[in-house]
């Protein structure tokens, strides 16, 4: 009976690559793409607080899709406006559980989705933080607002894209580590 061979591809293991050690860690695209997320993120709210804030909507695709600047000190559609502080604590705590995945991110693919996720997770952290009413008590500036659906940021965007490359790495099986798992 013939053993199977293995190729340099896949080990016995059901690992592919090279061993993580040997291997390049991916914490430069993961704060590169967070950096980018964060300062696009940032800036387009500078600049709609300071340019459409109190002013009529600006129509970019008809009723389809305006430019509506509101403060939101909830979650997504509004929920939960009484927890600033739990939904600041939650960000906190995304950066974290992130910084600790990142000691051992050996995968390009993970490095994206987890600086997406860190990009989004830092600019929503900051208006929590920062912005009126008060420290810790802010309300996140939400300015994209498509019809019939909930007015968001890029920061949403970002945290939304991250997490949904996350799913898709895991249902293939892609670990952060770089390697890949067979269930």
């Amino acid at each position: 009976m013939e053993q199977p061979i293995e190729t340099p591809d896949e080990g016995a293991d059901g690992r592919t690559g090279e061993e993580p050690e040997r291997r390049k860690r991916r914490i430069p695209v993961l704060i590169a793409v967070a950096s980018f997320a964060f300062a696009l993120d940032l800036v387009t709210k500078l600049i709609v607080v300071a340019r459409l804030e109190n002013h009529a909507p600006i129509e970019v695709a008809g009723t389809l899709l305006q430019l509506d600047v509101i403060r939101n000190p909830g979650a997504a559609f509004g929920i939960g406006e009484a927890l600033t502080i739990l939904l600041t604590g939650i960000a906190v705590a995304v950066v974290v559980v992130i910084a600790r995945i990142a000691r051992k991110l050996y995968s390009l693919p993970w490095a994206i989705a987890l600086g997406l996720l860190l990009g989004g997770a830092c600019g929503n952290l900051v208006d929590r933080i920062f912005r009126s009413p008060g420290i810790f008590q802010g309300a996140v500036v939400d300015f994209i607002a498509p019809r019939h659906f909930a007015v968001f940021n890029l920061a949403d965007s970002a945290i939304v894209c991250g997490g949904i490359l996350i799913v898709l790495l895991s249902f293939r099986g892609l670990d952060p580590d770089g390697s890949v798992h067979r269930d």
